[in-house]
């Protein structure tokens, strides 16, 4: 079935063709390593993770690029305050961020290019606006001029003559133009900084992803995704240095722009103190129930974050799991087959809310029917949003490791000898024990089964 995206540059849903349908090629802006990335951080690379599993069932190859920002003022500001090398928080960071991602369920990019080993390819590019007219030299900072790129806006939908007359920061002396942006910056000496044609500097955050881009994808690329709060001027930026510095070549066919993230209905930010980094929420919650909440909402809107939510994230899980375990001997032979209406939801933008609900009534369909097409469904259906591919008992054991399984299990069978003697006070009483440790028990067909209470 064929796919459909909205395009934020012609603001409209579109059938996706890509330029090669043998190389499909996604870029996606990666974090900036200074710190721990917050929840909002991770909406994007979850919800484009879906897109690259739904891109790989239907193309033969696809190229996904995610970078990292490692050199940028904020690092430089890190590595000053705690006396160390910039490759020190960089190199912290970038790890914990993969790791991060992964416990989340992403699965790796094919590329993650880092802006420090692509200086050579972001002068180059840098040179070539010069050249072309499009860059200039002033004071030792080389700066895009706007003016040289007459459908500058186009992504945002603003204009170019409104922005220089509603600049209200103080503008630099050496700017031709209050729009324009910088492209290359000279580094003092505590600073880090590269040997160029214009003095030992440093890049402009804009520049390097084009560079990026460019290098590893190719001058024109299918799909550039990112955060709404990235569409300007990062993005608008973007498209003005490649398609001047390629020769007027197209750069992304297609932008995909993801909604943010919202607490109480207000943006997450350190200013209003509610940043909720994901390196604690995987601590505090089950990675899964982060994923499934971040797919809850359709990605181009606003998703609120509340302890509800996740809580209800949870308890989905909960009931999903609790039939995949009831279904634990029903053998599932074969490749999972990817249900028809869990893929035409994805098909159409990406609509994660409409294959949640589809994954929901397949998890109903196997509950009743019990049978291994209907448990083959459901795991199907899960694997392509990246959820339920756990073990069942491991979901409903994880933090099994800081309870006593022998002193649940004893407490079971006494339990089970107190209700087999209509000793009901003494059954009630060591349910309520249980509870005390912070185990969930459950009496069903197969026997009493026990589980982690999750926060």
């Amino acid at each position: 079935m064929p796919i459909s995206l909205y395009n934020s540059l012609n603001r409209q849903v579109e059938p996706f063709a890509p330029l090669d349908p043998e190389r499909v090629t996604m870029y996606l802006c990666g974090p900036t390593v200074y710190s721990y990335v917050h929840i909002g951080n991770a909406r994007g690379p979850v919800v484009f993770d879906v897109l690259v599993r739904l891109l790989r069932r239907h193309y033969p190859k696809v190229v996904y690029a995610r970078n990292i920002t490692d050199v940028d003022d904020k690092i430089n500001a890190a590595a000053r305050e705690q006396d160390v090398p910039i490759s020190a928080i960089t190199d912290r960071f970038t790890a914990t961020y993969r790791d991060d991602m992964a416990k989340l369920g992403i699965a790796p990019p094919d590329i993650e290019p880092r802006a420090t080993a692509h200086i050579g390819e972001i002068v180059a590019m840098i040179r070539t606006l010069i050249a072309n007219g499009h860059a200039y030299e002033a004071e030792g900072h080389v700066l895009f001029d706007v003016a040289s790129y007459a459908a500058y806006g186009a992504l945002s939908g603003r204009d170019t003559e409104e922005m220089i007359a509603g600049a209200r920061v103080e503008v630099a002396p050496y700017k031709k133009n209050p729009v324009d942006f910088v492209l290359w910056k000279p580094s003092t000496p505590e600073l880090p900084g590269w040997d160029s044609p214009w003095g030992r500097g440093r890049p402009g955050w804009h520049i390097e992803c084009s560079a990026m881009s460019a290098a590893h994808l190719g001058e024109t690329i299918d799909i550039h995704a990112g955060g709404v709060d990235l569409q300007f001027p990062h993005h608008e930026n973007e498209i003005a240095q490649s398609t001047c510095a390629h020769g007027g070549k197209v750069f992304a066919r297609w932008w995909l722009h993801n909604g943010m993230l919202t607490f109480g209905g207000r943006k997450m930010s350190k200013s209003l103190g509610n940043v909720l980094h994901v390196h604690q929420l995987l601590q505090q919650h089950p990675p899964e129930a982060l994923r499934l909440l971040l797919m809850r909402g359709h990605y181009r809107q606003p998703l609120d974050w509340s302890d509800q939510a996740i809580a209800q994230a949870v308890s989905t899980l909960d009931g999903w799991y609790r039939v995949l375990r009831d279904l634990a001997d029903v053998t599932v032979e074969g490749e999972l087959p990817v249900p028809a209406a869990v893929e035409a939801a994805l098909c159409d933008d990406l609509n994660t809310p409409q294959a949640l609900a589809e994954l929901a009534t397949l998890a109903d369909t196997a509950r009743q029917a019990g049978t291994p097409e209907a448990k083959a469904a459901l795991l199907g259906g899960g694997a392509l949003l990246g959820l339920l591919q756990q073990d069942p008992e491991a979901w409903f054991r994880k933090g099994a490791d800081a309870v006593d399984g022998a002193r649940v299990e004893a407490l079971l069978e006494e339990r089970k000898a107190a209700r087999a003697a209509k000793d009901f006070a003494r059954a009630d009483a060591i349910r309520a024990e249980l509870t005390a440790m912070g185990v969930v028990i459950e009496d069903g067909a197969q026997g009493t089964r026990w589980s982690v209470a999750k926060a």
